[in-house]
């Protein structure tokens, strides 16, 4: 009895000294949480300088949500924290949000880290590939999903493949769907939501200062096309020079080495490309190519000869078409 009083009086301690609220519990398919917070990462901040954000799943309009965003935005975050929350509801605790609503789940399964297990032979992608098996028989409709990047330990066709597929996977679960949060840096996926009826594309919201970037930790509706890799080395202490030679490869990259598809140059020569029949790409159409190449220009410090360079190579790439 004293060691139950002890549990009570804590949580009741922490819920009054930070702010948690009562959740409301029942069988219902959503989980709303509105100003959710981190209960760790909170702690550990200085007072109220933690972002809160508001996360709903449910079985008819947004049943997997994909969440894009620069490394260091914050998505881990997101995800954590709503499998807690989910936690401390189902065991009777308060919670830190404003106002919570939690379903009732049979349980919460999480891909996340990276790890492996070389004394038995397991490799990181192979560890990676068991949990997520695990998962996709496992879990149901009752269940929450938190995936932390499905796909990032083998060739990019490869996991972006994978991750498309399991992502199809838990939205068409026996045509009812399980409840995912499934962050990636794979932008391609946020194609999904055309096809998914149950599926929504959120990222965690940058704003750019010149070529810095300032993390603002909120979760807002929409997919992002960037991750912004090479300012976060930036942050991490890379050399100047390791830096600025990696902006240069990945403008050769983007620009340079793919057609108007996106697809690499050398993937296929040009009589190849001019002799088969045309095919609809996986993901995008060629026009949303074009778009994405034209929102990845930095208009900043683009000069007026360098875009009308990019225009004239633009048009040359839809003349061959």
């Amino acid at each position: 009895m004293i060691a139950e009083l002890d549990v009570l009086a804590a949580l009741a301690e922490v819920a009054n000294h930070r702010n948690y609220c009562r959740p409301r519990i029942d069988d219902g398919p959503e989980i709303n949480i509105v100003e959710g917070r981190h209960p760790v990462v909170e702690a550990a901040l200085p007072q109220g300088s933690f972002v809160p954000n508001d996360v709903h799943l449910d079985s008819v309009s947004q049943q997997v949500i994909i969440i894009t965003g620069p490394n260091m935005a914050g998505k881990s975050t997101v995800l954590r924290q709503v499998a807690l929350i989910v936690l401390m509801a189902q065991m009777g605790a308060p919670v830190p949000a404003t106002s919570a609503r939690i379903g009732v789940v049979d349980r919460i399964f999480t891909r996340v880290g990276a790890t492996d297990e070389l004394t038995r032979g397991r490799s990181t992608f192979m560890v990676e590939m068991q949990e997520t098996a695990h998962i996709l028989y496992q879990a149901t409709d009752r269940s929450l999903v938190i995936l932390d990047e499905i796909g990032r330990g083998t060739s990019t066709f490869d996991g972006l493949s994978i991750a498309w597929a399991v992502a199809e996977f838990l939205h068409d679960w026996e045509g009812k769907g399980i409840k995912t949060l499934f962050a990636t840096h794979y932008h391609e996926l946020t194609d999904l939501a055309e096809t998914g009826s149950r599926l929504k594309n959120m990222n965690v919201a940058v704003k750019e200062w010149g070529d810095r970037i300032i993390f603002l930790r909120k979760l807002v509706e929409g997919g992002t096309n960037r991750s912004y890799g090479i300012q976060v080395a930036r942050l991490a202490g890379l050399p100047t020079e390791v830096v600025e030679r990696a902006r240069q490869v990945l403008q050769h990259l983007e620009q340079e080495t793919t057609d108007v598809e996106g697809l690499p140059r050398l993937a296929r020569s040009s009589a190849g490309r001019q002799s088969e029949q045309r095919q609809l790409s996986l993901f995008q159409q060629s026009g949303q190519k074009l778009r994405r190449r034209l929102l990845n220009l930095e208009l900043e410090e683009i000069t007026p000869i360098e875009a009308l360079n990019e225009l004239a190579r633009l048009k040359k790439l839809f003349d061959k078409e």
